[in-house]
């Protein structure tokens, strides 16, 4: 916390009637901050990367040191693990959805739930939800040093003191599930499937993969099959394993590992033959792509409460393989689960005045076409202008071993007047928000990063404009086929971005970035300040396009942690 926080709570606890219920809250906020300091300790993903590159060679590796961790930390089996009754869910886009409508149909029946995920977005205990909500800051301190103080008891010459950060936590969530005595839980995957640490399950009900494409390609391999078998590591056997359809080869991979360990595998319909005629069914999560998320959470909510006694007898297992599982009616509790999930920072819509935030966490090729295709429909759905003063702003960034050009490249057709690029940082110091912490990198290599995807973008764009020479480029307002020209003048010198041109621009955190971009017209965000590092651009023509246009749009992708610190900025609620 920054000092002037801990003079307004002083000040508080002076003049506050309400003085033993202030003081237990501070240090209960104090407690978990403490809790979430500790936990960055223990690095974040790229630590836990690295790991799994070195054990990938032989996955008992990974399993023995994860029932080591397990056992230290009081399971004294894996097999107290049989008692959350997983639903085990992987996949390279889509499978935090699909878990995300499982959970909610499965809560629609009365049932306990918890729900463990990655990456968080705002704060970390977002990663493992009962009943739907993350669990609250108590409950994170109580279990978080529980664990924590455990291993430390525990550790000696022959034991690794202290898991990486993925590892620990999923080692917390399970913990947290067994003393909160939920129905079942639901588990994504974190990286790929066989070497994962959430794959320690032996015996879940039921597993699931959602759509296959390339990511993580320093760890799951540079081909759609590796990935595929990576992904086939989860598969038990006796336990009924669902997919989506597929393409040829990576289906191929799946039907093998399934056959390999004799795992019923079953093919997912489309979700057109679970609908009832014309009636369609109505999902909370927007985008076209999330139908066959949606067909996938039902069969593995089916399944699952089949396999639970929930339904009569579970699905018996198939000969061939992949089997085409049956379509059924979708029960009352099943149509308003699908109705009801939420699943943040995915094809999100904030309408904040004439400021229309497009959010979504986007980061593959086949997640970014997923997502430009929401874009078009969604913004072509929005009321246009009358005046055509619609400006559209494309805020990015992206991190990891991913092809940056190739991402940009998908976006093209949006028709950006700006592009802007930010670390995934919220402030340019980060101390006060440990949840967003990454002691991985400094500031320089990110903003490196962002000045190369920016490079990336001026190059696709003058690429553009070669192809194509009568591709106008009037300085008017609204549309790329109204904006500046890319060598006329900046838009602003200013020390906090560094424009390369007049339509791209580098901002060293996500704050400055939305206070631009926004002018001061977005009423959740603090306007520009007179001096300093935004000063009001109003030399320029691009400055006033922003100022006085009717509408604003802006698309955020590239990343779920930048989406996370754009949704904290924008909705200070997510925090609480």
């Amino acid at each position: 916390f920054h000092p002037s926080f801990h003079q307004l709570i002083a000040i508080l606890l002076q003049i506050s009637p309400v003085e033993g219920r202030t003081k237990k809250l501070t240090s209960t906020c104090l407690q978990f901050q403490d809790a979430i300091r500790t936990l960055n300790t223990l690095q974040t993903n790229a630590s836990y990367l690295e790991q799994v590159k070195r054990e990938r060679g032989d996955p008992q590796l990974q399993l023995q040191a994860m029932a080591g961790f397990l056992e230290r930390t009081g399971l004294k089996q894996v097999e107290d693990l049989d008692q959350l009754n997983v639903i085990h869910v992987t996949g390279t886009k889509g499978k935090g959805s699909a878990c995300a409508f499982t959970e909610r149909i499965l809560r629609n029946y009365n049932l306990k739930t918890g729900f463990y995920s990655s990456p968080h977005l705002v704060q970390v205990r977002e990663r493992i939800r009962i009943n739907g909500q993350p669990i609250s800051q108590e409950l994170f301190s109580k279990y978080f040093w529980q664990v924590y103080n455990r291993l430390e008891e525990t550790k000696d010459s022959h034991h690794a003191s202290m898991p990486a950060y993925f590892r620990f936590l999923t080692i917390m969530a399970f913990h947290v599930f067994l003393q909160e005595k939920v129905d079942l839980a639901v588990i994504e995957v974190g990286i790929g499937g066989a070497y994962d640490c959430t794959n320690i399950v032996r015996k879940p009900i039921v597993c699931g993969v959602s759509s296959l494409g390339i990511d993580h390609t320093s760890i799951l391999g540079d081909t759609i099959e590796k990935i595929a078998w990576q992904k086939g590591g989860i598969f038990k056997p006796s336990v009924p394993a669902f997919t989506v359809p597929q393409p040829e080869r990576p289906l191929e991979v799946l039907k093998q590992r399934a056959e390999e360990c004799q795992c019923p595998f079953f093919l997912c319909p489309d979700l057109d033959a679970f609908e009832d005629g014309h009636k369609l069914l109505q999902l909370g999560l927007a985008g076209d792509h999330q139908r066959s998320n949606a067909a996938l959470a039902l069969q593995l909510s089916h399944t699952w409460l089949g396999r639970c006694g929930y339904l009569g007898k579970g699905r018996p297992p198939s000969k061939r393989v992949p089997c085409l599982a049956p379509a059924f009616k979708p029960d009352q509790p099943m149509v308003q689960g699908l109705q009801a999930a939420v699943w943040l920072g995915r094809n999100q819509v904030l309408h904040h005045g004439p400021v229309t935030w497009y959010i979504d966490g986007a980061h593959t090729t086949s997640s970014m076409q997923a997502c430009v295709r929401w874009f078009h429909q969604a913004a072509l759905n929005e009321d246009k202008p009358t005046d055509g003063s619609e400006v559209r702003v494309l805020l990015f960034n992206v991190t990891g071993d991913r092809d940056t050009a190739a991402l940009l490249k998908l976006l093209l057709p949006c028709h950006f007047d700006y592009a802007v690029f930010c670390p995934n940082y919220t402030e340019v110091s980060t101390l006060g928000n440990a949840d967003q912490q990454n002691f991985n990198v400094t500031l320089e290599n990110v903003l490196t990063r962002c000045l190369q995807n920016q490079n990336h973008w001026n190059r696709l764009m003058e690429a553009k404009l070669t192809q194509d020479p009568w591709f106008p480029v009037l300085p008017e307002v609204g549309g790329w086929l109204k904006q500046p020209p890319l060598h006329s003048p900046p838009i602003f010198a200013a020390s906090s971005a560094r424009p390369l041109n007049s339509n791209s621009l580098v901002f060293p955190c996500i704050s400055h970035a939305l206070q631009w971009i926004s002018q001061g017209r977005d009423p959740n965000l603090p306007a520009l300040a007179p001096q300093g590092l935004h000063p009001h651009p109003v030399a320029s023509s691009g400055a006033v396009l922003l100022k006085e246009a009717v509408a604003i749009r802006v698309l955020v992708t590239g990343s779920l942690h930048l989406v996370g610190g754009v949704l904290k900025l924008l909705d200070p609620t997510l925090s609480q």
